[in-house]
């Protein structure tokens, strides 16, 4: 028993430093002035999250510590004209942003009770076209992570609605495994009135990208809806992504079982060389996580459709975030959420799949492969570099 704890130790401090930053400050010192030529975009981010506020260190806004209720904010974020897709540019350590070259959050907005929050957002998604994204980050993830990915993704992607991040209290710590699962679980309510708020506002279209431990909570809060009858949120729920899923995978056939087979897109995105997972795996008695799962037809048959992206490259020597900081799958992500689910086939566009596959070769320099298996067929898109 030592051994493994020994050996789950070392492989925490072998990659903390592809998992996280040292530190998890949002806001600026002092604000750093530039001028509006070098600013591609700003971003007007809301979020729901389980987080306490940040009291030591105001510059987080929110920190690892759980709340019993729910909290509500608005962060804007600028992008600067320098960014490449895939990438989250930020300055090192505790330095301030500079928003000619990195992702900076330049204000915060805190709403005092859920109908301010929902006033808000309702308004948001009623003037950018009635529809919403919401992202719910993974493991070992500080609330200024979770904001800057859902930016770059809504950039990157060019998502036409909505960015709503839902925060759940992680510790922001490589260490912090078993305290993030435990925030993850009671975190699972709060996602569930989330949703259930945005359904309420005029949104046609609630799409939902869950990463790593994140996951889990989306799941859980699925399956309560359908537990309670409203599964699919009274016919507004629309994409499901889940991206290298931190689930142990029996237990997500349970909760597929629960849920039912879906009605709108609902795609699990995995890669067997997803290091993190790895780690996840060994802590949980080396049981296979459904993001590093070797068998895509068992998961297809509970009605998903898996993209297998072990044969890309990741941006970093985990691999546990390809949907993300790979700029060629950030391309095929944005142009499938561009559609709306109620619009959009069973399966993916070959014609679409192979241009992107060409660019997918180009991207990695060699021989590059995504299979994606759905309830009723394989497909596979091979480039050569």
């Amino acid at each position: 028993m030592r051994s493994k704890i020994f050996i789950v130790v070392a492989f925490a401090l072998a990659v903390t430093g592809c998992a996280g930053r040292n530190t998890h400050d949002l806001l600026n010192k002092t604000t750093i002035a530039a001028p509006a030529s070098d600013i591609a975009a700003t971003h007007e981010i809301f979020a729901a999250t389980t987080r306490q506020k940040a009291m030591k260190d105001p510059r987080q806004v929110f920190d690892g510590d759980r709340s019993l209720t729910t909290s509500y904010a608005r962060v804007d974020v600028t992008v600067p004209k320098t960014h490449q897709v895939g990438a989250i540019e930020r300055a090192k350590g505790s330095a301030d942003s500079n928003p000619a070259k990195d992702f900076t959050a330049t204000e915060v907005v805190h709403y005092d009770s859920a109908p301010q929050f929902a006033k808000a957002v309702g308004a948001d998604i009623a003037m950018r076209g009635d529809r919403v994204l919401v992202f719910v980050h993974g493991f070992n993830n500080g609330f200024d992570d979770g904001v800057y990915r859902l930016t770059q993704i809504a950039h990157d992607t060019k998502y036409p609605g909505t960015p709503v991040l839902f925060s759940w209290a992680s510790s922001g710590k490589t260490t912090g495994y078993i305290y993030d699962k435990e925030s993850a679980n009671a975190a699972r309510d709060d996602l569930e009135s989330t949703l259930r708020m945005l359904a309420k506002t005029r949104a046609k279209s609630i799409d939902i990208i869950a990463h790593s431990m994140g996951t889990w909570v989306t799941m859980e809060a699925l399956r309560q809806l359908a537990i309670t009858g409203d599964r699919d949120l009274g016919g507004k729920l629309g994409y499901v992504v889940l991206a290298s899923p931190d689930i142990d995978v029996d237990v997500f056939k349970k909760q597929m079982i629960r849920y039912g087979k879906p009605d709108k897109p609902f795609a699990i995105l995995l890669s067997a060389d997803d290091r993190a997972l790895k780690l996840s795996s060994l802590i949980s008695g080396d049981k296979p996580r459904v993001g590093d799962y070797g068998d895509a037809a068992d998961l297809a048959s509970y009605g998903v459709s898996v993209v297998d992206l072990s044969q890309t490259k990741g941006g970093d020597r985990l691999n546990h975030a390809k949907f993300a900081d790979n700029p060629i799958l950030v391309q095929l992500l944005g142009n499938r959420l561009r559609t709306p689910a109620g619009l959009a086939s069973e399966d993916p566009d070959p014609a679409q799949l192979n241009n992107i596959g060409e660019g997918l070769g180009k991207a990695v320099g060699s021989v590059a492969e995504v299979v994606i298996t759905t309830p009723f067929k394989v497909l596979t898109i091979a480039t050569g570099g």
